[in-house]
């Protein structure tokens, strides 16, 4: 991978022609520092989010010992690139083969479940083995998060004390976990998560339950989505965890994947056409910007123009404006709303945004898209050809950070930098 001080280094160097993945080694160590020290447990990184290896040896390397997998592929490529690593196979429906090969080749013993059948299933698959890790699967309510994840997975709270009664009784740990949906925007939603645990867990004995796992769906920051600052969440989490029976005698696990990946990497992409407010550039929705076409994400982002003169002539700074800050000498680029479509002739490869950007931006212009580190390159598919994408190593801070020492925020639509 090759190095660069930043993205309009990049820019400016090479000219990229298809798009270019900027990762930020930094700033993922800032992540994983804040879980390794503020969550009171263990912090399993969730795969999915983003299985690059660059990012998951990042990952290792800064502490992050323990993974949450959701297929053979991902237990797999965290055995060879973290040896040694925890792995727990957290995907509540698993194939008889997946659970094989995990439990005899691999050595993974903690396993999701919702069901008695997906229970019975991971029982007979590992051959009624008595090491078992089994955690249920909690439906809890994911009415603060931006993408529920409730309706696919979780059995009903009426239903769990059965199937952790039934668990109980073949497996060597017992635990409850649950997903309170992806970016979720309110710290309580574990409060009330673990509320629900806590009602379960006392009616059971002392000794039945020895994991509490409360998920992923801690947030990011994006333009229109400004999460509360992660304090909250360790402070609403603490409450949480403090309220259950016998607080002090479970081993707590965390799934992160979005707020741990999100900021490590941005997208460079070129504009190769502009129609009015429509930008095309050369990614789009079959690529990494799967969720600014089908969920409405609206990332932050910023103009780079290859060379300091084209800057100049356009009005902005060389040090390259971010859409809706003050350039230097306190004046503001003029900003306009802009939608994106993709490189695809398929037209709902399309990004409404909106996305703020100077109102002179045209063709040969780059644009760089933050906080494309979670489900970034890991949605990229190879449609129409357009599988190309190159990725480097750059030096600079992200372009939004929910880790900075301060953090500035405001209400203004076209202000897209938290």
């Amino acid at each position: 991978m090759e190095d660069y001080d930043g993205p309009e280094d990049v820019v400016r160097r090479s000219r990229p022609e298809v798009p270019v993945t900027c990762f930020r080694p930094a700033a993922l160590k800032s992540a994983a520092r804040w879980f390794l020290h503020n969550f009171p447990g263990k912090t399993l990184y969730a795969v999915k989010a983003n299985p690059d290896p660059f990012v998951l040896a990042g990952l290792f390397e800064a502490g992050i010992t323990h993974f949450d997998a959701a297929s053979l592929p991902e237990i797999e490529q965290v055995s060879t690139l973290c040896p040694g690593a925890h792995i727990a196979f957290m995907h509540p429906v698993k194939s008889r083969h997946a659970i094989e090969h995990a439990y005899f080749d691999y050595g993974v013993r903690d396993f999701s479940f919702d069901s008695l059948a997906e229970l019975d299933k991971i029982v007979a698959t590992t051959g009624n083995s008595k090491d078992l890790g089994l955690l249920l699967r909690l439906a809890v309510p994911n009415v603060n998060a931006e993408m529920p994840l409730n309706d696919k997975f979780g059995c009903l709270p009426a239903q769990a004390l059965a199937l952790l009664r039934a668990a109980r009784k073949v497996s060597a740990r017992l635990g409850i976990c649950f997903h309170v949906g992806s970016q979720t925007m309110n710290p309580d939603a574990y409060v009330t998560a673990l509320g629900l645990c806590g009602d379960i867990m006392r009616q059971m004995p002392r000794t039945a339950v020895d994991i509490i796992d409360i998920g992923g769906g801690f947030p990011s920051a994006y333009p229109d989505m400004t999460p509360p600052p992660l304090s909250e969440y360790k402070a609403a989490i603490e409450r949480g965890l403090d309220a259950l029976p016998h607080p002090n005698r479970y081993e707590f696990w965390c799934e992160p994947g979005r707020a741990l990946v999100a900021e490590c990497t941005s997208v460079l992409v070129k504009v190769e056409l502009r129609k009015g407010d429509v930008l095309y550039i050369n990614d789009g929705t079959y690529g990494s910007l799967f969720d600014a076409g089908h969920m409405g994400f609206r990332y932050p982002v910023r103009l780079i123009r290859p060379t300091p003169d084209a800057v100049s002539a356009a009005g902005i700074t060389p040090a390259v404006q971010i859409a809706g800050t003050k350039p230097a000498g306190g004046r503001k680029s003029a900003l306009k709303p802009f939608r994106f479509y993709g490189p695809t002739c398929d037209s709902i490869d399309y990004m409404p945004g909106p996305f703020f950007l100077p109102d002179n931006i045209g063709e040969g212009d780059y644009i760089e898209i933050g906080q494309l580190g979670a489900y970034g390159n890991a949605m990229r598919t190879g449609f129409n050809g357009f599988s190309a994408h190159e990725i480097v190593s750059v030096k600079t801070p992200p372009v939004v950070s929910m880790y900075a020492d301060t953090t500035e925020t405001t209400d203004d639509p076209e202000f897209c930098v938290a």
